[in-house]
Parts: C-alpha cells; structure tokens; sequence
C-alpha cells in the first residue's frame, strides 16, 4: 500500500527531491565537518529551488545550488553559483555538478 506524502507536492514552486537533497546535504555536511561552511537556506520558488550556503548566519551566501527544470533541456537544471554570481558549474546531473565544491575543500597543508 502506498501512502500519499504528507504534504502533497504544490505544482507552482519547484522543490528538490529526497535524492537530490541528500547528495546537497552529504556535500554541506563535509563542509561543515571541514569548518568551512555553519549555516544554510533553502527557497522554493516557483522556478527555481535555492540551497544556499553560509560561512556566517548573517552573511550573504557563499554559494548557492540551484535546480531550474525549465533550463534542463538546454544547458542542465543545476548549476552551483559562486557569491559574486559566477556560474562555476552547470549541468545535467547534480553529483557531477557538485564535485566543483570539492576542488574548494582541498587546500595545501602549511
């Protein structure tokens, strides 16, 4: 027997899903392990879903991860976009587009 979700879906604001935001959380949750990242955000919009991260609570985002299904045919619903804006990754798949945080994590020990 299926049960229906708690809360069904609502067709004008894009969501991610339970895989999605898994890998998300699994990529933030190393940043914080690392002490880089304390705090995040998510809107649901209704052409875009946003998780958003921060260094600071009160800070504007380090980065965000965005999903917009509308430009999933042309260049990829997901794209990961850096504080000043700049699209640092964009594409098809959310794995391969959120392994440009990891070059971000890896620093030359002193």
């Amino acid at each position: 027997m299926n049960a229906a979700p708690p809360f069904p879906p609502d067709p004008d604001r894009v969501v991610f899903d339970r895989k999605e935001l898994s890998l998300i959380l699994s990529t933030y949750g190393r940043f914080v392990a690392a002490g880089e990242w304390r705090d995040y955000g998510m809107s649901f919009l209704k052409d875009a879903a946003v998780f958003s991260v921060f260094r600071r609570a009160a800070e504007h985002p380090l980065y965000r991860i965005e999903k917009r299904p509308r430009l999933r045919a042309a260049q990829g619903a997901y794209a990961v976009i850096a504080m000043d804006g700049r699209i640092l990754k964009r594409g098809h798949d959310l794995a391969q587009v959120l392994r440009v945080l990891d070059a971000k994590l890896i620093r030359p020990v002193d």
